[in-house]
């Protein structure tokens, strides 16, 4: 059934083509984000401006809720050729960076660049949604997952070797040309069936701009898997400002052992892919999500034990758990939300669910100078545990998920 199930989204000519542009942009966009960071360290010699690199392309991720409403006001596809074209002409202009002087150009850029994928991934996920099978939806955000984990765990080698052997406009242009491709690939989708007219927007701007914010708030699917979503992705911002002192102090290795960790929870990523659609459809989201917490959770917990085996295990189960918040989350977005809102919707969420994770890595970073981490890893994963229980019981996070009648052809 799995296999049926990803063959038919696969031989779907629509969602194959935004699977195609998921690997041809992630490719140097995993690239990029690794280079950045080195870039400026090198041209600087500033750790904390090298952090701030990797914050900027954070950044935008705060005005989702402003940026989903372009992609409910500007037609989706154009949106997503024009955004990848602009991206590419941009990029170009970071060859001019060779000097500590021109850095700002790069920060510039980065925040764009951070602005780009947001409103982009507002309108493809609206496009997807009513593109794909509402019961195939899981099957591809699964392997969408999949495919965005698979580039990180190539991408960042072959960006390292580039900036390394030609400097950091080589990865730069590498990132232009795969948003040029991922324009084209754009650029081949059919066009979107029309939907009934919006209703009339809201008579205030800021109305308009907490629509988003509302159909989460009133849905009793979306709320309580978004409320969990946002503090499992803060206990995630905590154990990934961890991951340095589990190498170092816990494991008795140099800090480039964080790669190994990293790929670990890379190839456990990619696996779940396969599984989420399936899982989907034979467990209530609540449930699929409460399972990815727990298994998060007590993968993090068992982080402070001083074993290599358990470190690698643990990494590898985060990569599984951690991915099923985000699909399921994203998956109910598409499935339950109107066309209408579905960009300020899904900006929105991403907003809630991304922005506790960077705001826990500047917390985290702290907490570890004075915490041990046998005692914040197993706290952090007491939390999130603590969270799954609350969501599946359905206290605290909204009224109990529904029957899922919405489905028809479930089994």
């Amino acid at each position: 059934m799995a296999r049926s199930a990803t063959v038919r989204v696969l031989r779907d000519r629509t969602a194959g083509l935004f699977l195609t542009a998921v690997v041809v942009s992630g490719f140097g966009t995993s690239a990029m984000w690794l280079a950045a960071g080195v870039w400026v360290k090198s041209l600087t010699g500033s750790d904390s401006l090298a952090a701030l690199a990797v914050f900027t392309m954070w950044l935008p991720v705060l005005v989702g809720p402003a940026l989903g409403t372009i992609a409910d006001r500007i037609p989706r596809k154009p949106l997503l050729v024009r955004s990848n074209l602009v991206m590419a002409a941009l990029l170009t202009s970071l060859v001019m960076v060779d000097s500590a002087g021109r850095i700002w150009i790069l920060f510039a850029v980065l925040v764009l660049y951070g602005t780009s994928f947001v409103l982009m991934d507002a309108a493809e996920s609206a496009l997807v949604a009513g593109a794909v099978d509402a019961r195939l939806l899981g099957d591809f955000n699964g392997l969408r997952m999949m495919a965005n984990e698979g580039m990180k765990l190539l991408a960042p080698l072959v960006g390292a070797a580039l900036y390394a052997r030609f400097g950091g406009g080589a990865v730069a242009l590498l990132d232009a040309v795969s948003f040029a491709l991922a324009a084209g690939v754009y650029a081949l989708l059919p066009a979107p069936v029309p939907v009934p007219a919006a209703p009339a927007a809201p008579a205030d701007k800021r109305g308009e701009l907490a629509a988003g914010m509302r159909q989460l708030w009133r849905s009793p699917v979306l709320r309580p898997l978004v409320l969990a979503g946002s503090v499992t992705m803060l206990c995630a911002g905590l154990n990934g400002a961890a991951v340095y002192a589990v190498v170092d102090d816990g494991l008795g290795h140099s800090p480039t052992y964080a790669g190994v960790l990293y790929a670990m929870q890379g190839a456990g990523s990619v696996a779940v892919g396969l599984l989420a659609g399936p899982l989907l459809r034979r467990l209530p989201e609540r449930v699929f999500t409460a399972a990815g917490i727990s298994l998060f959770a007590v993968a993090v917990g068992a982080r402070a034990l001083p074993y290599d085996a358990v470190a690698l295990a643990a990494s590898a189960a985060i990569g599984i758990g951690l991915p099923c918040v985000l699909i399921a989350a994203m998956t109910a977005v598409q499935r339950e939300t109107p066309d209408a809102v579905l960009g300020r919707t899904t900006a929105t969420a991403n907003t809630l669910l991304m922005a506790p994770n960077a705001v826990a890595l500047a917390l985290g970073a702290g907490l570890v100078a004075l915490v041990d981490i046998r005692v914040l890893l197993p706290a952090t994963g007491a939390a999130a545990l603590l969270t799954a229980v609350l969501l599946v019981t359905g206290r605290r996070m909204g009224p109990p998920l529904p029957e899922r009648s919405r489905e028809p052809g479930d089994g």
